[in-house]
C-alpha cells in the first residue's frame, strides 16, 4: 500500500513539474528572454518526483523467485525434466517434396 501511495506521489510531483515547466517557458516565451533556463524549484521537483516513483515501485514490486536449477527441481521430478518424447518427430516432407517414389526403394 505504502509503495502505491509513493508511486502516486511521484506520479503527481512529475505532472506539476511538466506543468510549471511549461507555464514558466510560455512566459518567458511572452517576455522574449527564451535563453534563460528552468527554475531550480522545478528541476528538484522533478528529481524528488522520479525518486518517489522509483522507490514506490520497487516498495510495491512482487517478491524474487529462485530461478536456478536446483530450486526449479524441488518442484518437478526428474522424470519430467528428461523426458525427450517432445522432441520425437517420425514424420517428413519427403513425399512432398520429392513426389510418391519417395523412401520407396526404387
Amino acid at each position: 500500500m505504502f509503495g502505491r501511495l509513493l508511486i502516486v506521489l511521484g506520479a503527481a510531483a512529475l505532472l506539476h513539474a511538466a506543468f510549471s515547466t511549461y507555464e514558466h517557458l510560455s512566459y518567458l516565451k511572452a517576455l522574449g528572454r527564451l535563453e534563460e533556463s528552468v527554475p531550480n524549484d522545478v528541476t528538484l521537483e522533478a528529481l524528488v518526483g522520479l525518486f518517489l516513483g522509483i522507490l514506490g515501485a520497487s516498495l510495491d514490486a512482487p517478491a524474487l523467485k529462485e530461478i536456478t536449477w536446483a530450486s526449479e527441481m524441488k518442484k518437478r521430478s526428474i522424470d519430467e525434466m528428461d523426458s525427450r518424447l517432445g522432441f520425437a518427430n517420425w514424420s517428413n516432407r519427403g513425399s512432398t517434396l520429392l513426389g510418391e517414389s519417395y523412401g520407396k526403394g526404387q
